[in-house]
């Protein structure tokens, strides 16, 4: 995959979350992020985000990410780095260790998609 190139313009957000807000009828084998409570963690995030004062962070919902199974799912860019948030507790961690200490939230992390046959 090709990366950034020394004559692309400058970044205008430095991290772009996208909390999976995909909603599939109930019962769906897979379920959906937003049954699970993901719109509603998706409004904290963007709230708490602007009360911490994070720079250059844009919080934004998405439509399916396709890992609703797993969720409610989230990823930043430009690390690509997927969380599964359940509770504002979640969020919070989210917020101050990835993006304000560039920490990972470990205990957060989905696994790796398996690899393709």
């Amino acid at each position: 995959m090709p990366g950034r190139r020394p004559d692309d313009p400058p970044l205008h957000f430095d991290a772009h979350v996208f909390v999976c807000c995909n909603r599939r009828p109930d019962g769906h084998p897979r379920g959906s992020c937003a049954a699970k409570g993901s719109e509603r963690l998706r409004d904290y995030m963007k709230a708490r985000a602007k009360e911490l004062r994070l720079p250059r962070v844009r919080i934004n919902a998405a439509g399916c990410l396709d890992r609703c199974e797993l969720g409610p799912c989230v990823v930043i860019y430009p690390e690509g780095v997927w969380y599964r948030i359940s509770s504002t507790a979640d969020v919070d961690a989210v917020l101050q260790r990835h993006l304000a200490a560039g920490e990972r939230v470990a205990e957060l992390l989905l696994p790796a998609d398996p690899p393709a046959p």
